[in-house]
């Protein structure tokens, strides 16, 4: 079973290769809507990035992370 989802996996990961080449082969210009996007789009990523980063330190340090204590 292993083996075939290895398999299932590499051939997808094939497909997904060759249509990012074939798309990164396209000599079409990008309209200016698209790279405002897309910067957008990287900027959001990484404020949320960060976020979540911040938060995973905050929780970690104030003990969050720890098991319960139960008294008895």
């Amino acid at each position: 079973m292993r083996i075939a989802i290895s398999i299932g996996l590499l051939v997808f990961l094939v497909a997904v290769g060759a249509y990012a080449y074939e798309g990164l082969t396209v000599d079409a210009p990008v309209p200016t809507f698209g790279i405002v996007m897309f910067t957008t789009g990287i900027a959001v990523l990484g404020t949320v990035c960060a976020g979540l980063m911040g938060l995973l330190f905050y929780s970690s340090r104030r003990g969050y992370d720890e098991p319960p204590h139960l008294k008895r």
